[in-house]
């Protein structure tokens, strides 16, 4: 029975099994980790694209869209809002990203930009230049969150300025 014995300690037949067994729940951590993050990032990628998107539409409303305080009309704050979240502006697209349902997470406002003296396409402008801004604050559903792994309650925020050029 001793002799079994040390035949069993000398073995190395089952050592990578457990080299594996040990290492595995840190591999699948680093796994998992970086496809979250990537996701993450590819997420916030799109939300500061749609809301580029959405200010330069914006932009290019004409002038009469905006009113003396430079405050779009609630058709351009429609339709930038769906042009932000679907791309279309009807809002009858695919969103962007499938859980942005809301098109309440989109504020779009305006300013009047009076700092200067305006020539050009501005130089009729009242009161200055009306310059639009658009912010979303989206919120975020991880990966490993629609597994039911983890349970996370995380936003993604973008914001983006034009000048209304009228075109």
């Amino acid at each position: 029975m001793i002799a079994a014995l040390r035949t069993m300690l000398r073995s190395d037949h089952a050592s990578a099994a457990a080299e594996m067994a040990l290492s595995l729940p840190i591999l699948m951590g680093l796994i998992f980790g970086a496809m979250e993050l990537g996701n993450y990032f590819l997420s916030e990628h799109k939300v500061v694209k749609a809301v580029r998107d959405g200010a330069r539409y914006a932009a290019r409303r004409p002038f009469t869209d905006y009113d003396v305080s430079c405050t779009p009309s609630s058709d351009v704050v429609t339709a930038t809002q769906n042009v932000t979240r679907t791309g279309t502006l009807n809002g009858a697209g695919t969103p962007r990203m499938g859980y942005w349902t809301d098109p309440a997470t989109i504020d779009v406002t305006g300013e009047c930009d009076t700092s200067g003296t305006y020539t050009g396409i501005y130089a009729t402008s009242p009161v200055g230049t009306p310059v639009v801004t658009v912010v979303a604050t989206v919120p975020y559903t991880p990966v490993l969150g629609q597994l039911g792994l983890i349970d996370a309650t995380l936003t993604l925020s973008a914001r983006s300025e034009a000048a209304v050029t009228g075109i």
